[in-house]
């Protein structure tokens, strides 16, 4: 019963390398979100009207300062401990670097759409107290698979 525990293991170590460190980039992308819509909203009341929708400065902001805290977080364990791409030399860590975050613009542009887009299409409920907690989730959902199908193909081979 343990070998076979251990070659399951084995066998999906990598992914399961992934979804621990992705759950930690997304307590560190929860974390600083939900610190910058409590800061922003002592301090802010921006919002803002696009086609009818109403959005707010906030949730886009906090979302945006959550997003770059995420990536560099996210880069250096995909680097290190998923992916075990060791070296730290420009030929090798400039390309990955350069390859991930312009996957991750890509990834990062649907969440900085898709968040405040849900919200305004209705899905506002707060979840764990934070402004646009459920719309997170789904987006961030979505993220996650976009991320990891990236990082195997196409910047840590």
């Amino acid at each position: 019963m343990l070998d076979q525990i251990k070659k399951c293991i084995e066998k999906y170590q990598e992914i399961i390398l992934y979804l621990f460190w992705g759950g930690m980039t997304t307590i560190v992308n929860w974390g600083s979100y939900s610190l910058c819509t409590v800061l922003l909203n002592r301090h802010s009341g921006l919002h803002f009207s696009i086609m009818g929708m109403e959005f707010s400065g906030t949730i886009i902001i906090a979302n945006l300062i959550s997003w770059v805290c995420a990536v560099l977080f996210a880069f250096v364990t995909n680097k290190l401990w998923v992916f075990h791409s060791k070296s730290w030399k420009i030929e090798t860590a400039l390309p990955e670097f350069v390859k991930f975050v312009s996957t991750r613009l890509i990834t990062g542009g649907m969440e900085m759409i898709a968040v405040p887009l849900v919200v305004a299409l209705g899905l506002n409920q707060m979840l764990f107290g934070i402004d646009g907690g459920l719309a997170k989730v789904i987006v961030s959902i979505v993220v996650v698979l976009l991320n990891y199908i990236s990082s195997k193909l196409f910047i840590f081979k």
